[in-house]
């Protein structure tokens, strides 16, 4: 009895040192594999510390690839596919989106440091920078973009600022924003100069990206013959003042300052 006892004990003893050996060479392959994704590297060569880097592979056969959301942008054979965090990603510190060496791999077409898509997983809001230089200075951009997929006045939903109470607060789209509140300004308000030479009635065919300064002139013509009431602008060429009133455009009265009455500007 007491050699059976021992039998068995040693028996078990053999059984649970292979199951370690071979848990062990099943985990070594995954943990070598872990490495080179989830990396501890140093924070300097003076110093224990360190900092933690996440990466994916490079894989031009990824099914995501295939969904425009996803691959618009980028060059699949030099950008790696998205990392997921599969959960709420919160930090008491910051994220930071920076440039690099080949920014157009890390950055959608290198403008891009933000996109959140609606529930149709197609609308988004994003944010770029540097895509535009404009009034002599490179430019942050931000918007929320429809389903569309082009540069016209329709591919852009409003962009709200405020608050999400309806038929509050202040809305921007492409060519227009709308103010459901007051505006107090602590300096001039200077309206639209405008000309016959900044007006177009046809609208130019092609992306309006491409034709941005002649689209942008017929969106003059289209928001002052569609502007209501007290649509209001500034005549370049006759030097006048305009405003419509019950749908009629009317010149704006005016007269020479008052006697004594100088500006240093």
């Amino acid at each position: 009895m007491f050699y059976i006892l021992n039998m068995k004990k040693y028996i078990l003893s053999v059984l649970m040192l292979l199951s370690g050996m071979a848990a062990r060479a099943q985990q070594a392959p995954e943990a070598g594999l872990q490495s080179r994704y989830i990396q501890l590297v140093k924070g300097s060569e003076q110093s224990d510390f360190r900092r933690v880097e996440l990466r994916s592979d490079i894989d031009t056969t990824w099914f995501r690839w295939k969904e425009r959301g996803y691959s618009f942008g980028f060059v699949p054979s030099k950008t790696p596919m998205y990392t997921t965090v599969d959960g709420i990603l919160s930090t008491p510190y910051m994220i930071q989106v920076r440039g690099n060496a080949e920014e157009r791999n890390r950055k959608r077409w290198g403008y891009h440091v933000f996109e959140g898509y609606a529930k149709d997983d197609k609308s988004r809001i994003t944010m770029l920078v540097n895509k535009h230089m404009e009034a002599e200075r490179p430019v942050a951009e931000l918007y929320y973009y429809s389903t569309v997929y082009n540069h016209d006045e329709t591919a852009y939903n409003w962009f709200k600022i405020g608050s999400d109470v309806r038929q509050h607060s202040f809305m921007f789209g492409r060519d227009k924003a709308l103010f459901y509140g007051s505006l107090k300004l602590t300096n001039a308000l200077t309206l639209g100069v405008i000309g016959k030479e900044d007006i177009s009635t046809i609208k130019p065919t092609g992306d309006d990206e491409q034709n941005a300064e002649k689209d942008a002139k017929y969106v003059n013509y289209k928001e002052l013959k569609n502007g209501g009431d007290g649509t209001i602008f500034y005549d370049k060429d006759r030097d006048i003042v305009v405003i419509k009133i019950k749908g009629k455009w009317m010149k704006v009265a005016v007269e020479a300052l008052p006697e004594g009455v100088s500006y240093d500007f």
